[in-house]
């Protein structure tokens, strides 16, 4: 049996999932976490669980949200579970009323009824259950209070199907009579909810419709009656007669149900918030944050973790495999595969394994917080002057985990437009594969600023995504949007929740480590053993060198063009990760010295943050590049962000090197 689950977004609709399910899926205290749809079996086997995107109503607009309407339609589901903020029942009703006119069997998470509380709202349980006509279950999704009892009543026998019929007026009333009667069945769903959907717009409902009949004679039917609605009662559309209908039905319900008090004090979230979304104090609160977070990864907690790990790997790991290898009579060709290419290269990521999984806690601390849609908000002014919004900036703050999710979240923003210039600009983000490189690079050159250089190759990336914005908005004209976002209270994270959200972002690294990584480094280390002139050559003699030595002079002019650098970020278009694994083999030294020992003979403090700011934003790595194609559907757009990103990369770097030089800084 399957069982869907709806609600509004931030609603704590993800959460609940991980509950019933007791598996774990991506949560962020802001709209857009879900962009597809999330399987999970639920705890009491009794079936499955699906996790759609979050939607206000029915009518979809935007792709994400088109996934939720296309499940409705054509899911084989046995029942629906809505979810709805208890403190904010009149928007979330919205959604509720069109999902109960569908008539699937259904019950009601009463969400957030502690957050409902303390602003003086107290909810009629039994009366809401009586007006509705399905199961209501108080829950507090973020604690897991009254979730076992949901969990009970979800079985087929114990949903209701609610026998709830809205009067939309005479006018609308009759129209959907004569659609009704216009419309062929379809799978076991109602001809008025069909004919409702129609006459509201929904895009989804008319494409699946449209392929089994001719639907001009229904347009005829509702631009007709959409004339007489607004001769009548003065309304633009039909569409905001509709809507209004229904909000009077619902303000019908809450006056029975639902009574206020008022709450004379502020709450705590009021008075954060009158720091953290004013536009200046705003903008410095997140610079630090963002400081104080990388001087915990860099410096106070991941720089002893990462030396320590350093230490352990490159020697009793590496100094006891190469005494069994050697017991073992392994060939000279295999022992240098697995002490120079294996744990010479993934060792050398892996070290940097405790600073990612640091910088991920504490950005799920935020996320989880409800500081994260605060950040969106902030940001909203400065993007609407490059013709974008704050619901831009999502996919961008998901971007500095992965860029790929990032990515795949621009389906939550409403124009293609729009949509197709955040695709664009989400790689400038700084990916948590970038860090390695950071990582390396900050420990060597800049020992007393880390946290500082790290903060301003983030910030680097947003004001160069900013930048571009405004460059490309010129060519791709995007429309007027209006940013509207849900600002949840502030919450304390549940430890457990941290935990599974930093476990989930940061094992994607860890596995890349045991397989791409793997398999690319062998690769990087076979290239550098083999040569013209045989097996087990000099670095300068072998086949990767020969390859590099072509390319090399291209970064002269920004401060790195040795073999050995152009060959790294060759390799970094696979993955970025891979950079630091290649520089390990390549710059192998039998005798046990450390990479950041000989990297600081080969570059100087200014080549290095050239470096460092060219891997933040020449080409996408291999995956990014294939979702961006998946997303726009187009080879050209995906050629242009690998062509653009390597333009940028050159020229930002160029300025910094040069510029640099003539200053004389960092020589």
């Amino acid at each position: 049996m399957e069982f869907a689950l709806f609600g509004n977004p931030n609603t704590g609709k993800t959460s609940l999932f991980n509950i019933l399910t007791d598996s774990y899926a991506y949560v962020g205290n802001w709209s857009g976490v879900t962009v597809e749809k999330k399987v999970g079996d639920l705890s009491n086997n009794k079936g499955q669980l699906i996790d759609l995107p979050g939607i206000y109503t029915i009518n979809p607009l935007s792709k994400d949200e088109a996934v939720a309407t296309e499940y409705l339609m054509n899911g084989s589901f046995e029942g629906i579970i809505n979810i709805v903020d208890a403190s904010q029942l009149l928007r979330n009703l919205q959604l509720t009323i069109q999902l109960l006119e569908f008539g699937a069997p259904m019950i009601v998470g009463l969400n957030m009824i502690d957050v409902a509380k303390s602003k003086g709202i107290r909810i009629d349980q039994e009366k809401l259950e009586e007006r509705l006509g399905v199961p209501i279950i108080p829950i507090i999704a973020r604690t897991g209070k009254g979730c076992d009892r949901l969990l009970d009543n979800l079985s087929v026998h114990q949903l209701k199907t609610s026998s709830i019929k809205i009067d939309y007026g005479p006018e609308i009333e009759k129209l959907i009579e004569e659609i009704m009667r216009l419309l062929p069945s379809y799978s076991k769903i109602s001809r008025r909810w069909l004919a409702i959907q129609l006459i509201d717009a929904n895009f989804v409902v008319r494409n699946k419709l449209n392929e089994i009949m001719d639907l001009s004679l229904v347009d005829y039917l509702i631009k007709d009656c959409e004339k007489k609605i607004q001769q009548r009662y003065g309304e633009k559309s039909i569409r905001q007669f509709l809507f209004k209908r229904r909000q009077q039905f619902i303000q019908s319900i809450l006056a029975d149900c639902v009574t206020k008090q008022s709450v004379n004090k502020k709450s705590y979230t009021e008075i954060i918030d009158a720091i953290v979304t004013n536009s200046v104090f705003g903008v410095i609160t997140f610079l630090g944050l963002m400081f104080l977070i990388f001087k915990l990864t860099f410096d106070w907690l991941g720089s002893p973790l990462s030396d320590f790990l350093d230490g352990l790997i490159s020697g009793p790991i590496s100094g006891g495999m190469e005494i069994i290898l050697e017991a073992l009579h392994v060939t000279p060709f295999i022992q240098s595969l697995i002490l120079e290419g294996i744990i010479g290269g993934v060792g050398g990521v892996l070290v940097f394994v405790p600073q990612i999984f640091i910088l991920f806690f504490f950005i799920s601390l935020l996320e989880d917080s409800g500081y994260m849609s605060r950040i969106a908000v902030i940001m909203d002014r400065i993007l609407e002057l490059v013709g974008l919004n704050g619901k831009a900036f999502i996919p961008l703050i998901i971007g500095f985990g992965c860029n790929v999710p990032g990515i795949m979240a621009a389906r939550t923003i409403e124009h293609p437009k729009e949509r197709l210039l955040t695709i664009l600009l989400t790689p400038m983000m700084s990916c948590s594969a970038r860090l390695t490189v950071y990582s390396l690079f900050v420990s060597v050159f800049f020992e007393q600023h880390k946290a500082l250089i790290v903060l301003s190759l983030y910030v680097l990336g947003i004001v160069v995504a900013i930048l571009l914005a405004k460059i490309f908005s010129l060519f791709i004209k995007t429309e007027e949007s209006i940013f509207v976002i849900e600002l949840p209270p502030y919450r304390v994270p549940q430890v457990r929740t941290l935990l599974r959200s930093t476990w989930d972002k940061g094992k994607g690294f860890v596995k890349k480590a045991g397989t791409f990584i793997l398999g690319g480094t062998v690769v990087i280390w076979l290239l550098s053993y083999v040569g013209p002139a045989g097996t087990n050559v000099e670095a300068d003699e072998s086949f990767l060198a020969l390859f590099s030595q072509w390319i090399a002079p291209l970064f002269a002019p920004l401060g790195f063009g040795t073999w050995q650098a152009a060959a790294s970020l060759f390799t970094g278009f696979l993955a970025k990760e891979i950079v630091v694994s290649s520089m390990n083999v390549i710059y192998f030294v039998p005798d046990g010295e450390s990479l950041q020992h000989i990297v600081s003979g080969v570059f100087t403090p200014l080549s290095a943050y050239s470096f460092m700011v060219f891997i933040l934003l020449y080409v996408p790595c291999l995956a990014t590049v294939a979702t961006i194609k998946k997303e726009t559907d187009s080879k050209k757009w995906m050629l242009f962000s690998i062509i653009y990103g390597l333009m940028v990369a050159y020229t930002i770097s160029f300025i910094i090197y040069q510029g640099g030089r003539l200053l004389g800084i960092g020589q």
